[in-house]
């Protein structure tokens, strides 16, 4: 009887770290897909940072470009280049010379 009791509890042993090792391996299992996932995740959002980052500088680039046009306008310079284009004046003593075409 005391064989049968020894038997009963190795097969009980067994079984219970069958069950317990399978129970870790699921685990395993799924944990790793899950690291593979948030991996991939994190590439896509590596990625879109890197995107929004070069446009950050670009719209800084441009925010310093129209900073600078409004000083120039502002300029003497600018005013006399647009009465001369726009609207054709010239100061005294000034010759035009136009083309033919």
């Amino acid at each position: 009887m005391a064989r049968k009791i020894a038997y009963r509890k190795k097969r009980q042993n067994r079984t219970g770290m069958l069950l317990v090792t399978t129970v870790v391996l699921m685990m395993l299992l799924v944990v790793t897909i899950k690291s593979v996932e948030l991996r991939g995740k994190r590439e896509i959002y590596e990625q879109q940072e890197a995107a929004l980052q070069a446009e950050i500088e670009a719209e800084m680039l441009r925010t310093e470009e129209i900073e600078e046009y409004g000083k120039y306008t502002q300029t003497k310079k600018y005013v006399e280049e647009l009465a001369k284009d726009k609207l054709g004046l010239v100061y005294d003593g000034e010759i035009i010379f136009k083309d033919k075409k």
